[in-house]
């Protein structure tokens, strides 16, 4: 049988030039990746710690691979103007605690003095199991290790237009934040909020008082024709972001590629739930895996390893992410997603592995940076303007 797939072309604007000093809120643009439309609404700036930058190899391999990339096939930019397909867009304890703090602290701590200089060190994560030899881990971390100091870059936190949201390889509710239930576990989300580096904006400016979709567009932001960009911030967008600054706030990205899949982690401190008997911090942590190559990659399993400064050391073995395996291909190459972690101590670690396999038949682990849980002095958690109530789906 032959199926005949249509699409409906229109245009919502016209490219402008990239900046590269910060955008403005307000700006309209497409996103280099997942090709969504979004809007600007304010900046923020992170440390991004790349191991990358820290091995030539590594870095040329990334670096060839990289210049084969594709552009989001969800748009069309023929004489600067913008088409769009219309429908379419792109726990175990305390026995192995020693030798899980040892093996972290040689392989990806942070001293009070590196912390200052926005270094850290890192190195490959040894996985410790009860037969572990941990001299042998501290000789070979004593090689591996190397200092990765952080990179100021400029994100931005951003909506997305919600009618591209069904489209995109990647949570448009991965944004969560704890309610002000303090015996449960409920976690709430705003849809359509997402977070963008600077690099991955694609400009563009567009005619209509209303080109953005999101419930959120007319609270925050009014069409002004004589600005530039013509959408200037409400007192209402400066009034939330004070008030939910705390658990919006990013400070850290992690990047490392293996086999030329490239690996980002954000962590992100939520907040503390506490009662009687205990209190339990949350993090969220968004994750985006890159297919910098030619061939697919299939994300087969998640291997992860948590560590708690309470003394705790927790092994995490599963099929795919969020219930999915997602394939990388070079015509839709990256999946984004956020998942939540809970410790009952106000910091600690994670790293781990991906194993991925090729559409050749190969099959390899990809590392995951080891990065940092951290805790804040907690703020009233309450649910902010626009905020919908969302269940736990840790991975």
């Amino acid at each position: 049988c032959i199926i005949a797939i249509y699409c409906r072309l229109a245009e919502v604007g016209r490219l402008v030039d990239a900046k590269e000093g910060k955008y403005d809120t307000g700006q309209l643009f497409l996103h280099r990746i997942f090709g969504y439309r979004g809007v600007i609404l304010f900046p923020w700036t992170a440390r991004v710690y790349d191991r990358d930058l820290h091995n030539p190899s590594r870095q040329q391999a990334t670096t060839v691979t990289a210049a084969t990339a594709t552009t989001p096939t969800s748009c069309n930019t023929e004489a600067s103007s913008i088409i769009f397909k219309a429908g379419q867009s792109n726990n175990a304890t305390a026995p192995q605690a020693d030798a899980a703090s040892a093996a972290w602290q040689e392989n990806s701590s942070t001293s009070a003095a590196d912390a200052q200089q926005s270094t850290t060190k890192v190195g490959t994560a040894t996985p410790i199991t009860s037969n572990s030899n941990i001299g042998s881990n501290r000789a070979s971390s004593a090689v591996d290790a190397k200092e990765v100091k952080g990179k100021t870059q400029t994100f931005y936190q951003v909506l997305i237009d919600t009618r591209d949201c069904p489209h995109i390889r990647a949570q448009t509710e991965a944004v969560t934040f704890l309610g002000n239930q303090d015996s449960n576990r409920s976690l709430y989300a705003i849809p359509g909020l997402d977070y963008v580096a600077h690099d991955d904006i694609m400009p563009y400016a567009s005619n209509e008082k209303q080109p953005l979709q999101h419930e959120l567009f007319d609270k925050f932001l009014t069409h002004t024709p004589d600005a530039d960009p013509p959408f200037v911030s409400q007192d209402t967008l400066k009034a939330w972001q004070e008030k939910n600054h705390p658990w919006l706030d990013m400070s850290d990205v992690h990047k490392e590629t293996t086999e030329n899949v490239r690996i980002t982690v954000i962590p992100f401190y939520m907040g503390c739930r506490e009662t009687p008997a205990s209190s339990v911090y949350w993090w969220r942590y968004c994750i985006r895996l890159e297919n910098l190559g030619e061939l697919s990659v299939q994300l087969r399993e998640r291997h992860w390893r948590i560590f708690s400064l309470s003394g705790t050391l927790e092994t995490v073995r599963g099929r795919g992410v969020v219930g999915q395996e997602p394939i990388l291909s070079p015509r839709l190459p990256a999946f984004q997603y956020s998942s939540h972690v809970s410790l009952q101590a106000p910091s600690g670690h994670m790293w781990g592995t991906f194993r991925l396999e090729r559409e050749d038949g190969y099959s390899f682990d990809c590392k995951i940076p080891p990065f940092s849980l951290e805790s804040k002095p907690d703020d009233v958690n309450a649910p902010p303007v626009g905020g919908t109530s969302t269940r736990d789906d840790s991975d």
